[in-house]
């Protein structure tokens, strides 16, 4: 952590990541103004004892700006936002698909960052209540973050990085990949591959409760169990599969899962993915 005091302008602060990011940075020794336009949102900031400030007022000194705002409203919010920012300001933001896709207001002379936390790993060890009911992370369960910084400035990364361990606290460590890669770590790997995945466990578990008829408790706690002996075996190579579910594992494979799949993995189904997302026509280059 460096010694300067940091000024922080949240936009977006009465979002559901908006809420949470400020309720950790309201607890930093920084200076943070909170900015919101939604009535809601408004309501929700206030409510929680903060200070709501006019976005001109809150950018004009802020050393970092966090657009923390829908991916589909980045390209308006940044067009309103950064041209009125001081030359050298961090405009930071949550997701990669707008920054991939240059739907961000363009200058050449700010810091564009993306910053993405990783949530807690399912691996992680809780020791507290707090820690086992954050599931999400920014609470009581540490996690890593994803970060990328398009201009490579170290002392810019240094400050970003500085106030991405704040807002996503208690944060283990902030890996720093290109915006294509962070692009491809979400949505790719997290949402069309894991959490598509774990949607198809609860339709799975369904089918298993309503079509087979087996008791709801009894399947759920088999389940449960098994997808972590699962993920422990197939990321972490802790036990191996048996022969048997060797033999089972392809069966699904050849049941589910289609033959090109690895193909989400090209640049142009990327874009694909980001169109839909997004609600373009096409992505800019």
């Amino acid at each position: 952590m460096s010694d300067k005091q940091l000024t922080i302008a949240v936009i977006g602060a009465g979002g559901k990541m908006g809420m949470r990011v400020s309720n950790n940075l309201q607890r930093s020794n920084h200076t943070v103004f909170y900015v919101e336009n939604g009535e809601a949102g408004k309501a929700r900031t206030i409510e929680a004892g903060r200070e709501l400030s006019e976005a001109a007022d809150a950018v004009k000194d802020a050393d970092v700006v966090i657009l923390s705002v829908p991916d589909i409203a980045l390209g308006p919010v940044s067009e309103a936002i950064v041209p009125q920012v001081n030359p050298g300001t961090v405009v930071l933001t949550l997701d990669p698909a707008a920054a991939y896709a240059n739907l961000l207001f363009r200058r050449d002379d700010i810091e564009y960052v993306v910053a993405h936390p990783c949530h807690p790993s399912v691996f992680l060890q809780r020791k507290t209540q707090a820690e086992l009911d954050d599931t999400f992370g920014g609470i009581a369960a540490a996690q890593d973050v994803v970060a990328a910084i398009e201009s490579g400035d170290a002392g810019k990364q240094a400050i970003a990085e500085e106030v991405i361990k704040l807002m996503y606290a208690p944060v283990l460590d902030v890996h720093w990949v290109t915006v294509k890669q962070l692009a491809y770590l979400e949505p790719t790997l997290v949402e069309v591959v894991a959490c598509m995945i774990g949607d198809l466990l609860n339709e799975a578990l369904s089918e298993t409760v309503n079509k087979v008829g087996v008791p709801e408790p009894a399947a759920r706690a088999m389940l449960m169990g098994h997808v972590q002996v699962a993920l422990a075996n197939g990321l972490r190579g802790d036990n191996p599969f048996s022969d048997a579910c060797l033999i089972a594992m392809d069966y699904g494979r050849e049941k589910l899962i289609k033959d090109d799949w690895k193909s989400i993995f090209d640049d142009t189904e990327l874009d694909s993915v980001l169109k839909q997302m997004l609600h373009l026509d096409h992505i800019h280059r």
